[in-house]
């Protein structure tokens, strides 16, 4: 199966996930009127909403300190195309990613929370890995360290090993505790020497 598929099956697989997506679909909610609707707190809303931002399934624009969350239909007629059909059944079959291909890779370290079970030790599962992970933070955008910092916390406790992984592979660069994302372009490859600055 397409590693993205294993995605939104793994994202529609919780129940808090599911009740987030019926809310939006009902109508566009801010984080905190999500966290108090399904009994979470705003971090771990902000944690569901993520992944399922990251799936498509959801839209986020920001209004001053509010972020707005409403139901994006598009990405699932999608996967009901790629999958709801008979032939689109059949097309699983032949869709298994090679066992060392980035996709292949991702699947084999994030959970069914979307969290990294691990920081991989060698060197192209790493950057499969934080390539992954980068892609998650806007072009353009900078970041304070400490939003940095809780935006990685989602998905491992050593933000610290993965700023700096950040850095050390051109993904990201830093200036005066403020992170911004790089162009796929600048990136070091994967089997390149990393040096941490």
């Amino acid at each position: 199966m397409p590693p993205e598929l294993v995605n939104v099956f793994k994202a529609l697989a919780h129940e808090s996930r599911l009740r987030l997506l019926g809310l939006v679909a009902q109508r566009e909610h801010s984080v905190q009127e999500l966290a108090a609707a399904v009994g979470v707190s705003e971090p771990t809303a902000s944690h569901h909403l993520a992944l399922l931002r990251d799936l498509g399934l959801v839209s986020r624009r920001v209004e001053g300190n509010t972020h707005w969350y409403g139901f994006e239909g598009d990405a699932l007629r999608d996967i009901a195309r790629q999958v709801l059909t008979r032939e689109g059944v059949a097309r699983l079959a032949d869709q298994t990613p090679r066992r060392d291909s980035p996709e292949a890779v991702i699947t084999n370290f994030i959970d069914a929370e979307g969290r990294l079970t691990q920081i991989p030790a060698a060197r192209k599962k790493r950057h499969a890995v934080l390539a992954w992970l980068v892609r998650k933070f806007d072009d353009g955008r900078r970041y304070p360290e400490r939003e940095l910092n809780e935006m990685l916390l989602r998905f491992h406790w050593d933000s610290a090993t993965l700023r700096r992984e950040f850095i050390g592979y051109r993904m990201m660069a830093r200036e005066r505790g403020v992170y911004w994302r790089l162009p796929e372009a600048d990136w070091r490859a994967a089997d390149s020497a990393a040096p941490i600055d």
